[in-house]
């Protein structure tokens, strides 16, 4: 039977309905196997806004951001892991990342008309993992080539490649909500239970995207593993967090200087500065633009989003 201690159920979910936005980290305690589930509804919803993308692209989208959700809740204080797929088909970018303190985003470039399993969406190309400290600016970035056809078995060949545990990867998505399973299979698992993993990953394997959408994850825990003996960790919100930032657009015109900024200026009419990744745009009209090179206030009306 599952051990769940009280602190989940008496403090984070009694009074809340429906745990949704959650990173829930739990240990089989008698295989050495330890796992992270992820759900999110309201954060995936809030980043899909408004996108209008294709429902193959948008189920890639939301399976790249449960993958960086369950992978940058292992990163120390103060780092984003960014997870980019770059290929050659009528995807040829996706975009999710998270940071330690799980904030997400993320966007897709597609055709038009894009559709079909991931393989045909992304083409050939490389998945590429990129940790950054927030504080320093410093980042490191290990790259692996696309292999599989279905986005999770994508993202399992890069675990595979990268980590040393043997990995269990399950990654759903729909309008609604963007979920994943992860697994890992610590070094001692075998010699605690030889038949072991294969049962747990059995059984995580039967995971449908409703239940893990309408059910409290420790309700969730105990339907899927009923016999296993889990602790599970203090629920861990998720939010989606990508910002107007003017005053960052704002010190990147500045950057370019006077001059690139009134070429731009008598070329177009305005300066119109896109954020593809938080679908902000930014738009300087004159007066705005030549407050950038002053010492008065640069908030004028001519700046919008």
């Amino acid at each position: 039977m599952a051990s769940l201690p009280s602190k989940q159920t008496d403090g984070v979910l009694i009074g809340m309905g429906m745990a949704t936005d959650f990173l829930q980290r739990f240990v089989f305690e008698s295989l050495d196997i330890r796992g992270r589930f992820v759900c999110l509804t309201q954060a995936w919803q809030l980043m899909s806004a408004e996108r209008n993308y294709p429902p193959a692209v948008l189920e890639l989208l939301g399976q790249s951001a449960a993958m960086a959700t369950l992978l940058g809740a292992t990163t120390k204080a103060n780092t984003r892991v960014s997870l980019q797929v770059r290929g050659n088909g009528p995807v040829p970018l996706l975009v999710a990342d998270c940071t330690a303190e799980r904030q997400i985003r993320g966007m897709a470039q597609h055709a038009p008309s894009a559709h079909g399993n991931a393989r045909t969406l992304l083409g050939d190309g490389r998945i590429a993992l990129t940790v950054e400290d927030l504080g320093t600016g410093q980042h490191y970035q290990s790259l692996v080539p696309i292999s599989g056809e279905h986005l999770p078995e994508i993202f399992g060949h890069y675990l595979d490649q990268s980590e040393q545990l043997a990995t269990f990867l399950l990654l759903q998505a729909d309008p609604l909500a963007s979920c994943g399973l992860l697994l890992e299979k610590l070094p001692t698992a075998q010699l605690r239970d030889a038949d072991g993993w294969d049962r747990i990953t059995h059984l995580a394997s039967t995971l449908t995207l409703a239940e893990s959408q309408s059910m409290r994850p420790h309700d969730l825990l105990v339907r899927l593993f009923p016999e296993e003996l889990l602790r599970v960790f203090p629920l861990e919100t998720v939010s989606y967090h990508c910002p107007y930032d003017i005053e960052k657009v704002r010190r990147m015109l500045r950057s370019l200087g006077r001059a690139e900024v009134e070429s731009i200026l008598a070329e177009k009419g305005e300066v119109l500065v896109r954020d593809d990744l938080c679908h902000h745009e930014y738009r300087f009209d004159a007066a705005a633009a030549a407050a950038l090179f002053t010492e008065e206030d640069p908030a004028k009306p001519g700046d919008t989003h």
